[in-house]
């Protein structure tokens, strides 16, 4: 585990990845880079995958080489597997520290520098920062209340024990990072990044938060919907079931953490119709419930579904 630091490391080369497929969004992605402070005595280079079949996001980025204050690489990984974008990711990194940011989202001009500053404070390998979600018309007003599609991290005892990839500077360099990558067996499903993540935490990283490194992300209409949500609230549950059941010493032990989950759904399900009145607390303690489903499908083995590659991941 790393110490804190008492003064800002020297990171002299920063890498931003950028992984995108078929998103139109891309460039306004891009366009908020090109505005970030960068921490004193580092260097900024972005990387660009992309993960389709032909590589269409390539004139985009040509386009903003000129508008753009850094260095653009741009490598086209095919096809349609998210976990082949992140890899080439990795794999083309020359900085110690390298960021993730997703092509729909927008970084707030001192996001880099927020988060390059509490790892310095800390000694920390990770550090994740907030995603805003910004919602549009037409939009429920309960989903806008609840904030659903924010993200933010999840402390268990007061560590946070995974990661996502949409708002992330890690320190390529800690042992508990080194060499490691994104799985593709999830490519398609989504759940790669928490699985990065805790196996990182579980071989010593330290992961802390920057509350203030925010990036804005856009709710599209077709995200907009309690479908969309309970289906990605589901697919959560099943990669936390499906790594709970890979650290389980037994079946026993498994079953116990099933019933668990299945109680925990049931106690879910029952504040949500306690709260019928209330739309945001209706659906959001709905949604926790279908989250918990989600962990007893994955503890009982059931394949995560697909998520990435859909006609509804690539539109707008």
């Amino acid at each position: 585990m790393s110490a804190p630091l008492s003064t800002p490391l020297p990171f002299t080369l920063i890498d931003i990845a950028v992984c995108t497929y078929r998103r139109p969004e891309l460039e306004r992605t891009l366009r908020s880079l090109a505005s970030l402070l960068v921490p004193e005595g580092s260097a900024v280079r972005i990387i660009v995958a992309d993960n389709d079949t032909v590589p269409s996001a390539a004139g985009v980025v040509d386009g903003l080489r000129t508008q753009i204050p850094f260095p653009i690489d741009y490598v086209h990984c095919p096809a349609s597997n998210i976990s082949i974008a992140r890899n080439a990711c990795l794999d083309h990194s020359r900085g110690e520290l390298l960021a993730f940011i997703d092509d729909d989202e927008t970084a707030t001009p001192d996001w880099l520098e927020k988060l390059v500053a509490t790892m310095g404070e800390s000694g920390a390998d990770v550090v994740l920062g907030p995603v805003k979600a910004i919602y549009g018309t037409p939009t429920p007003n309960w989903m806008q209340r609840a904030d659903l599609h924010s993200t933010r991290p999840v402390w268990v005892g007061g560590e946070i024990r995974t990661g996502y990839t949409c708002n992330v500077l890690m320190r390529l360099t800690s042992p508990g990072l080194s060499g490691r990558r994104f799985s593709l067996a999830l490519g398609k499903t989504g759940g790669e990044d928490t699985e990065f993540f805790t196996l990182a935490t579980q071989a010593g990283a330290r992961i802390e938060f920057a509350p203030e490194a925010w990036v804005h992300e856009p709710v599209t209409q077709g995200r907009a919907t309690l479908g969309w949500l309970a289906k990605r609230r589901y697919r959560m549950g099943q990669t936390h079931g499906r790594l709970l059941a890979e650290k389980a010493d037994g079946p026993v032990r498994r079953l116990a953490q099933a019933g668990l989950a299945g109680a925990k759904m049931l106690v879910c399900a029952a504040a949500s119709i306690a709260t019928a009145f209330s739309p945001a607390r209706r659906y959001g303690y709905g949604l926790r419930a279908v989250l918990h489903a989600g962990v007893v499908s994955g503890l009982s083995g059931v394949r995560e579904i697909q998520q990435y590659g859909l006609a509804e991941t690539r539109t707008p």
